[in-house]
């Protein structure tokens, strides 16, 4: 599959990325061979291959969710830089 510079442009310009000619030449070839390498993939028969998510059988490694005694709300924020009524008191992020 042939990707085009548009194309690059495109994606680029979603992505808010800034590329020279030469930059988009090189992405649209890079990225057109890599497609034709999926296409070369999608030639191989699969038929009888169980789709799997891992290559390796997977198990859950954590451990039972069990409830401990906390760390005194005091503790905790002793140290804290700014607190309010028992809590993390943080910087405002979110503007209006």
């Amino acid at each position: 599959m042939k990707i085009t510079i548009e194309t690059v442009e495109h994606v680029a310009n979603l992505a808010r990325l800034y590329l020279s000619e030469e930059e988009k030449k090189e992405m649209a070839n890079t990225l057109s061979s890599i497609l034709d390498y999926m296409d070369k993939l999608n030639e191989l028969d699969t038929a009888n291959v169980p789709p799997t998510a891992h290559i390796i059988p997977i198990k859950n490694v954590f451990r039972e969710d069990v409830v401990k005694e906390s760390l005194p709300r005091e503790e905790v924020l002793k140290n804290a830089p700014e607190k309010e009524r028992g809590f993390f008191k943080v910087p405002r992020i979110i503007e209006d």
